[in-house]
């Protein structure tokens, strides 16, 4: 509870993002009689160079950092005071109500999304196959392959043409953003409804990609969309729902909204809370670790009632296995020695073709953004290329596999007549069945349902499983990357699990262990060799399997993996944020930055305010830069010295200044500022747009006047000493979730700052700018 009230001091909307297009730039010097003392630097200009290269193409957006820093001003201060306990008591409330709303939407959309793939990829099958019992072959593959083709098409019309940020899995836009950065339209709502829409197009097109990386994104998109704050466009003004109206409650939603994306994936509650703590979240604390637990845990009630709901047939090819749950095996696992030089051996397999799997992904991706960069149209025809290649692969590779005599005894029927089961007729007589085409010719969920099965130890061929795992390994490959909404967890597992059931079907009768087991193992060496996740692989896996007492084995194959593919590169979802240009904060400062200082980096002059400053002075630095953060000097006769009296932001004196609460004289004029004024006048707007510099007008009389900024100055910004190293203040950067660290004096008689440090100044391209002999690129 005190922690929420603690929290609750950073709702009340002082918390503002620069309108414009920051990219972090130093700041440069302003005079109190409105000049530039001296010219802005252009050699040491901060000008970002990295852009955001949007995996579907190099689309350059404006890149801003987000506000989590409570201001504390004389408004802030002055709010908080007037809070009764009923305020606070209706911003706790309502806050767990938009959780419980965030679990609920984030249920119902991964219902429906799996409704969506299991229909209308059931319905594309089923027409396959009704063609190829009539032995009309040619016929059924132009079935098939033109279905995926308009779905595909489909896809990538809206994501190249509406919303080109929700192509691609999600999470590592999702990741950055709860690192600090803000990146164009990555949470907008028609992201929301081209991920959700196109999602269901391209998983049912017969891609190699999964729908789980973007129902990371859609929970974090569904918790943006809640965390608004309001509307006035839409009428939506309710006093309660201004306390969110900032950048450090919507950071807890969107943490949550993650979480319930992995929990609506995989039907894991705490896989999906470890996840979030693990990968995504840079900034943890417990009162959030309990509202991420509760958030998944109403995603997985609701679909829990909904696959009851289903049982009945109501919900047309959807059956009990339409959400993600394997069962590998209900029998008490014993390993022997072999067994566990075995599982060693596929942790060392998984981390090579893990890291070699990111190493291909990077090379394509950099290619298709070339492609990609000629436009929209280039997009919708690489994924019209891609989608013929798979229905090729799809197709045509099932017929180089032999027909297997069903096998005696079994519950299900062989071959299985229609798209669900493990034993697919394809071009096989009667009492016979394809393996290969099981695979292929299957939807992903059931592949992996096939792969894990426990039923059959023979069921597939060693040759099967090979060409198996070569097709999905680089159909994954070549497939992440063109413009539909596409995740790395369904390709990853299903290429794991085929190798692990090959090494599995290889030891054969030396192993206490059964195939379906192998497979699990696979799949969850290639996914900590690929993604480089432990603790929440693991659990995600066993909750996904129902298997506690594969615990162990589990925990090894994934430390072994991750291990072995940290030796070449990182995970894939940190080579894509860098591959973006987003300047994502490390955990952990770079060695170079111990050879360097704070001061170091801060290149002037800055543009500085007096407390009481004249309108033209703010309007002309206003005008001239783009900068989010001002410092504010007091000056003789306000103070006996210069004295840094706090820092500033942009949108703030937006909104002072279109109050035009002015005086013709220099003189403190706060008193009348905070009754004109209510802290929710300064608060973050939400996914509209707020307040710019070209709706402000002055006239020249105006202008020679002056404003008061004491009542809108962060009167305790952080701040560090100049001489404090460059590393520790990267990490204390990171850790208080900063966008501006003011760097002050070692020695007396000096100006009171000497500049400001934002996230551009920790970027390694800054500082090898800076100073080209330290930093080495790996």
């Amino acid at each position: 509870m005190m922690d929420d009230i603690e929290n609750e001091g950073g709702g009340v909307g002082v918390m503002i993002m620069e309108d414009g297009k920051d990219l972090e730039r130093n700041i440069s010097s302003v005079s109190d009689s409105g000049g530039f003392r001296e010219p802005l630097l252009i050699s040491k200009s901060r000008v970002n160079n990295t852009s955001q290269i949007a995996i579907i193409g190099a689309n350059v957006c404006p890149i801003e950092s987000l506000d989590y820093e409570i201001v504390e001003n004389d408004l802030f201060k002055q709010d908080w005071r007037s809070r009764k306990k009923v305020q606070i008591f209706q911003y706790i409330f309502l806050k767990w109500t938009l959780v419980l709303l965030i679990g609920l939407s984030t249920g119902l959309v991964g219902f429906f999304l799996n409704i969506a793939v299991e229909n209308i990829a059931g319905f594309k099958l089923l027409l396959a196959s009704d063609l190829m019992l009539q032995n009309k072959y040619l016929r059924a593959f132009a079935a098939f392959a033109g279905c995926n083709m308009v779905l595909a098409t489909c896809a990538a019309i809206l994501c190249a043409y509406v919303a080109p940020a929700a192509a691609g899995s999600g999470i590592p836009e999702v990741k950055a953003y709860l690192n600090g950065v803000d990146a164009h339209s990555i949470l907008a709502p028609s992201t929301l409804f081209v991920k959700i829409i196109g999602s269901a197009l391209g998983v049912s097109a017969g891609f190699v990609v999964g729908k789980e990386g973007p129902m990371v994104h859609t929970g974090a998109c569904i918790a943006n969309l809640l965390g608004q704050g309001g509307s006035r466009k839409y009428h939506l003004t309710w006093k309660w729902l201004k306390y969110f109206k900032n950048d450090r409650d919507r950071r807890d939603l969107i943490t949550c909204g993650a979480a319930a994306g992995v929990a609506a994936a995989f039907r894991a509650p705490v896989g999906g809370v470890l996840f979030a703590l693990e990968e995504v979240a840079s900034w943890w604390r417990s009162a959030l670790l309990w509202r991420t637990f509760f958030t998944t845990a109403v995603v997985v009630m609701v679909l829990r009632s909904c696959i009851q709901f289903c049982r009945s047939g109501k919900c047309g090819l959807f059956g009990q296995g339409g959400l993600i749950m394997y069962d590998v095996n209900s029998g008490v696992p014993n390993y022997n020695t072999v067994d566990v030089l075995a599982v060693l051996s596929i942790g060392v397999l998984g981390g090579l073709l893990g890291s070699l799997y990111n190493f291909l992904v990077d090379k394509v991706l950099r290619t298709y953004s070339i492609i990609n960069e000629r436009g929209p149209a280039f997009k919708v025809l690489l994924v019209i290329i891609i989608s013929v290649l798979s229905s090729l692969c799809s197709y045509g590779l099932p017929w180089f596999a032999s027909c297997t005599p069903c096998p005696v005894g079994l519950e299900e029927k062989c071959p299985t007549v229609g798209r669900s089961g493990n034993y697919k007729n394809f071009q096989c007589p009667a009492g016979h069945y394809n393996d290969l085409a099981s695979l292929f010719m299957n939807t992903n969920d059931d592949a992996i349902r096939n792969l894990f099965s426990s039923d059959n130890s023979s069921e597939f061929h060693i040759s099967s499983l090979f060409v198996f795992f070569i097709g999905v390994y680089c159909l994954g490959v070549i497939t992440y990357g063109i413009a539909i909404p596409s995740g790395l967890f369904i390709p990853v597992i299903l290429a794991g699990a085929s190798y692990g059931r090959f090494v599995g079907t290889i030891l054969g009768s030396v192993s206490n262990l059964n195939n379906g087991l192998f497979a699990l193992l696979g799949a969850a060496s290639f996914l900590g060799g690929t993604m480089r996740m432990t603790v929440s692989l693991c659990v995600i896996l066993l909750e996904l399997t129902n298997n506690l007492l594969m615990l162990p084995l589990v925990m090894l194959v994934l430390l072994v993996s991750k291990t072995v593919a940290d030796s070449f590169n990182k995970g894939v979802y940190d080579q894509i944020v860098k591959m973006k240009g987003l300047p994502y904060l490390e955990a952990h400062a770079e060695p170079y930055m111990r050879q360097l200082v704070a001061g170091d980096v801060c290149s002037g002059p800055l543009v500085t305010f007096s407390g009481v400053e004249k309108v033209g002075s703010i309007v002309h630095a206003l005008k001239f830069t783009r900068h989010n953060g001002f410092p504010v000097i007091d000056s003789p006769p306000f103070s006996d010295a210069p004295e840094f009296c706090g820092l500033v932001l942009r949108s703030h004196l937006l909104v002072l200044l279109k109050g035009k609460k002015f005086t013709k004289l220099s003189v403190l004029s706060g008193s009348s500022i905070l009754r004109s004024f209510h802290a929710f006048d300064f608060a973050k707007p939400g996914s509209g747009k707020g307040l710019k510099f070209e709706d402000l007008s002055f006239s020249h009389e105006e202008m020679e006047m002056y404003v008061d900024l004491h009542p809108i100055t962060n009167t305790s910004p952080y701040t560090v000493v100049e001489t404090m190293s460059l590393a520790k203040a990267a990490i204390l950067f990171r850790q208080l979730g900063l966008r501006h660290l003011c760097v002050v004096p070692k020695t007396t008689g000096r100006d009171p700052i000497v500049g400001i440090l934002t996230r551009h100044d920790f970027m390694p391209e800054h500082i090898k700018g800076l100073y080209p002999h330290l930093v080495r690129h790996k």
